[in-house]
């Protein structure tokens, strides 16, 4: 599959780039795709949630009142979970959410993200830029020209650009990420997966 090359402006160079059908062209596994964001998605809860049980409750541990003769239900303590300011009933306790997926399945389910994205057109190759300062405006007038601005779109990078990073770091809709930190959730969470040249190339080899 060969698509055409643009630049900064917008405009085609005239050149055009192959993608590998054995990354592009796949046959998309679904399921895999749900296990890997599953696993992205797992990993970034932090599982730090915590409820006090009764036996954690400052208090006293004196009986409140007799057993029998009340007519209301016995109770031991006022830090009885029935009681306001009492213990919580299986409350939720501090949790690791993180889980095994085999590498194997990982590189397919990022091989069928990049195939639904080749499928759908929302692939752009970019021609290698720098920019001489970080700044927002003119990386957003990079993706005006490109006609992706409103666009939920992810750049990838071949290596770290401190300047292209911090310029699109104040834009809610665009997210910059080295190829090497290339996932299967922001390929899926992006409308649009611009490539520059030099990223597709690292890609591509690896594969």
């Amino acid at each position: 599959m060969k698509i055409p090359v643009f630049n900064i402006d917008g405009k085609e160079t005239g050149k055009k780039t192959d993608l590998k059908d054995s990354i592009f062209g796949i046959e998309p596994n679904d399921h895999a795709i749900y296990l890997d964001v599953k696993h992205y998605m797992a990993n970034t809860r932090q599982g730090t949630h915590k409820s006090k049980e009764r036996a954690e409750i400052v208090g006293s541990t004196r009986k409140i009142k007799r057993q029998k003769g009340t007519g209301t239900a016995r109770a031991g303590s006022i830090k009885n979970p029935l009681f306001r300011g009492g213990g919580r009933i299986f409350g939720p306790q501090p949790k690791d959410y993180n889980f095994k997926l085999n590498k194997k399945v990982k590189q397919l389910a990022r091989k069928s993200a990049l195939a639904y994205k080749a499928k759908s057109k929302g692939i752009i190759i970019l021609e290698n830029f720098s920019l001489e300062a970080p700044k927002t405006r003119e990386f957003d007038v990079i993706r005006k020209n490109l006609k992706i601005d409103g666009k939920k779109s992810l750049l990838v990078l071949s290596e770290h650009d401190r300047n292209i990073t911090l310029a699109s770091r104040n834009l809610q809709d665009s997210k910059v990420i080295v190829v090497n930190n290339l996932n299967t959730y922001d390929i899926m969470n992006a409308g649009v997966l611009v490539f520059v040249e030099s990223s597709l190339e690292v890609l591509q080899s690896k594969e």
